[in-house]
């Protein structure tokens, strides 16, 4: 794993993904301004105020959809529509966010996982304490004017 890399500034390119993000930890921005990003082999410990993007989260998704299909493949596409349908609005929800999250990500610049977002403005690569990775932008934060 990498030595985390504090304090790094994002683009803003995109307006629309600063919607969706909006709060920190400590006094200096709020609970909700924080993304980590990462997938299922860079464990992270996440506070419930973040937002968790694992990277990986439509390839588990799509191989829970295509679990033991059989060979012939009118039977298999006939039992993943069925477990779409099955899975309903839920599933949907499930997809839809586990690509977006992606999308956002990338949207970021995002190039280093586990990655701890802040504000859209700062990030921190490799750390997978978000309590840490927080406090190295929050002391970046207190050097700049």
């Amino acid at each position: 794993m990498p030595a985390p890399h504090p304090c790094l500034p994002l683009l803003h390119k995109y307006p629309l993904a600063a919607a969706l993000y909006a709060g920190l930890l400590s006094p200096l921005a709020q609970a909700d301004d924080i993304l980590v990003v990462t997938d299922s082999q860079h464990p992270v410990k996440v506070p419930i105020s973040a937002r968790l993007i694992e990277l990986d989260q439509p390839a588990r998704i799509k191989a829970e959809l295509s679990a033991q299909l059989p060979a012939d493949l009118a039977r298999s596409a006939a039992l993943v529509q069925l477990r779409l349908k099955d899975g309903g609005i839920a599933l949907q929800q499930r997809i839809g966010t586990a690509y977006q999250g992606v999308v956002d990500a990338w949207s970021l610049g995002v190039i280093t996982i586990p990655a701890v977002v802040v504000d859209q403005r700062y990030v921190v690569y490799g750390e997978p304490d978000v309590a840490k990775a927080v406090a190295l932008i929050e002391a970046h934060q207190r050097t700049q004017p």
